[in-house]
Order: C-alpha cells, then sequence, then structure tokens
C-alpha cells in the first residue's frame, strides 16, 4: 500500500545503463544456499540510503565515483553481475555471465533537507524515489543488482 506523500518534487532519469566488472571475471555457476532458496524468499527488496554531499568529494560527480566503483567491486563480487537461473528441482543458481547491474542516474528538484523526516521508515515518498524498471522486477534471468543514484 502506498502511503501518501505530503511533498511534491519531480524526478529526471537518466537511461537505464548496465556496469559491467572492470576486468574479466570467470564463468560459472553458483547454486543458492538453502536458507537463499526459498520458495517465499524470491522476490525483490527495494532499500534506499541517503547520504550528504561530502567536501572531501572535491567536487567529483558521484554518480561517475559510483559507477566506476562498482565496476571495480563487481571484478571480486562477480556473482552480483550475473542473472538468476533455475537447475534441477527449481534450485536457484547465479549463472556469473558477467553481464551487469542495472544503473540508473536521476536528478530530483528537492534536497535531503527539504525530505526533512519523510526519509525515515516508512518512507512516504519511496515510490517517487526508487525506480522500478520495466521488465526487471522477475528473478530469473533478471539483473541480481539495480542500483539508482539520485543527486538531491
Amino acid at each position: 500500500m502506498k502511503i501518501p506523500s505530503p511533498i511534491t518534487f519531480s524526478v529526471i532519469r537518466a537511461e537505464t545503463q548496465l556496469v559491467t566488472p572492470a576486468k574479466p571475471t570467470p564463468r560459472e555457476l553458483k547454486p543458492l544456499s538453502d536458507i537463499d532458496d526459498q520458495e517465499g524468499l524470491k522476490f525483490h527488496v527495494p532499500t534506499i540510503f541517503f547520504y550528504e554531499n561530502s567536501p572531501s568529494m572535491g567536487g567529483k560527480d558521484p554518480v561517475m565515483v559510483i559507477r566506476e566503483a562498482l565496476a571495480k567491486a563487481l571484478v571480486y563480487y562477480y556473482p552480483f553481475a550475473g542473472r538468476l537461473v533455475e537447475g534441477s528441482d527449481r534450485k536457484l543458481m547465479v549463472d556469473c555471465t558477467g553481464e551487469g547491474v542495472l544503473f540508473i542516474e536521476a536528478d530530483a528538484d528537492i534536497t535531503i533537507e527539504h525530505l526533512g523526516d519523510a526519509i525515515q521508515p516508512p518512507c512516504p515518498c519511496l515510490e517517487e524515489l526508487l525506480y522500478d524498471v520495466p521488465g526487471s522486477g522477475g528473478i530469473l534471468g533478471c539483473p541480481v543488482l539495480l542500483i539508482q543514484v539520485r543527486n538531491l
């Protein structure tokens, strides 16, 4: 159920991109543990984090910094760049394809300060802040991770 938002703002999103590992990664199948493969856990979990701008960024574009760091991290955490597939007996496995993580850049005409307590759970602005990429809502064959970087 959507909680009505007391705040109105607009969001402009760039085209969705795939961020791939910065270097080649192993191509393999990794079965999920029985704990992770429970039927009732086969869904996406939206999570939102807010970070204030840091002076240590020195004018660097946070979108570029995060995109480049993600590509480097995916070299070591390469299963996140893969896709979930079903094996025998519907056992979920990560097909480590290196296809990449969904990445979206967005800008909003609001600041964290203007959001105030609205960013506390349950966040009434969640649906405006998080983007559901068409075709990414499934589990099988879809990117394992979607990252959206928003400038507020």
